[in-house]
C-alpha cells in the first residue's frame, strides 16, 4: 500500500499538482483517494509554485521568521502557508493558516489560502466550508469557486461541484484552468469522452498551463488510444522529457488496468467501498 501511494504522489506529480489529478487511475477503478495536491493548474488561487528548490527553501525560511515573530501577520502567514504547501509540508500549512485566520477572521485573501491548504491535506469538507467563508457573492472570485467545485468533486458530490464550475465560467469565460477541472470532474464520473471534449476546450487555449495537455493525454489514454496520448502529451516537450513523460504515462495505464481489475474482483465479492 505504501508503495502504491508513493507511485500516485509521482503520478500526482508529473500530471500536474491538481486536486483531481492525483486520483484519477484509482479514480476509475473504484478506489478512491483521499490525496489532493497543490493545484494547482486546477482550483488555482493565484499561487504560483516557487522557481526552484533554493527559492523555495529561501521562502519558507524567510517567512517562518517573519510568522514566528508576528503570528497575527496575515501575509506573513499567508506566504508561509504557499511555501510550506510547495515543499509539500501540508499539515504544517493548515497549521500556520488556522492559527492566523483565528486572528483575522475577515481576511478573505487567508481564509482563500486556508481552505486551499485544508484541501491539500485531505480535509475536503472543512476545506469547502472555509473557502465558503472566503467567498462573497456581492463580489464574487472565479477561483475560489473552481476551488470550491474540486473539494465536492474529491467529496463525489460531482453535480454539485460542476455548478460551481458553471458559476466560475460565468465570470472567466473559457477560462482553462476551470474547464480542466471540469474536465476532470466528468473523469471521476467515469464519463470520459465528456471529460476529452472538455479538456480538449481547455486545450484549445494558448495560455493554457501545460498541465492541461498532460491532463488531457492522460484522459486519452485512458480511452486506450495511447499513441494519440504520446503525440499530445510530447508536444512541445524537449525529447527526453516527451520520452520520460511517455515511458511513465504507460507505466501509469498499465497499472490502473491491473488495478481496476482486482477491483472488480474485489465487487464480485460483495466489497463496498
Amino acid at each position: 500500500m505504501r508503495r502504491q501511494l508513493l507511485e500516485q504522489y509521482r503520478f500526482a506529480k508529473l500530471f500536474g499538482p491538481t486536486a483531481l489529478s492525483a486520483i484519477l487511475v484509482f479514480g476509475l477503478c473504484s478506489c478512491q483517494t483521499a490525496g489532493m495536491s497543490d493545484s494547482d493548474v486546477t482550483g488555482s488561487l493565484g499561487d504560483k509554485p516557487a522557481a526552484s528548490a533554493a527559492d523555495a527553501r529561501h521562502e519558507r525560511e524567510a517567512y517562518g521568521d517573519r510568522f514566528r515573530a508576528n503570528p497575527k501577520d496575515a501575509e506573513a502567514a499567508l506566504q508561509y502557508g504557499k511555501a510550506l504547501r510547495a515543499g509539500g509540508q501540508r499539515a504544517q500549512a493548515v497549521a500556520v493558516l488556522q492559527e492566523a485566520t483565528m486572528a483575522n477572521p475577515s481576511n478573505r485573501a487567508l481564509l482563500a489560502g486556508y481552505g486551499r491548504a485544508l484541501a491539500d491535506n485531505g480535509d475536503f469538507q472543512e476545506a469547502f466550508d472555509v473557502l465558503s467563508r472566503a467567498h462573497s457573492p456581492d463580489n464574487p472570485d472565479w477561483r475560489i469557486l473552481s476551488a470550491q467545485g474540486t473539494a465536492l468533486d474529491q467529496l463525489g458530490r460531482y453535480d454539485e461541484a460542476r455548478q460551481y464550475y458553471a458559476s466560475a465560467l460565468k465570470i472567466a469565460p473559457d477560462e482553462p484552468s476551470v474547464l480542466s477541472n471540469l474536465g476532470l470532474s466528468y473523469v471521476l464520473s467515469k464519463d470520459l469522452p465528456k471529460a476529452e471534449e472538455t479538456l480538449r476546450r481547455a486545450n484549445s487555449h494558448a495560455d493554457a498551463d501545460p498541465r492541461v495537455r498532460q491532463n488531457l493525454a492522460l484522459v486519452v489514454g485512458l480511452q486506450g488510444r495511447l499513441a494519440e496520448a504520446d503525440t499530445i502529451l510530447k508536444a512541445g516537450r524537449p525529447p527526453e522529457e516527451a520520452a520520460a513523460n511517455s515511458a511513465y504515462l504507460r507505466r501509469l495505464l498499465s497499472r490502473k488496468q491491473n488495478a481496476r481489475g482486482d477491483a472488480d474482483k474485489v465487487a464480485t465479492a460483495g466489497h463496498a467501498d
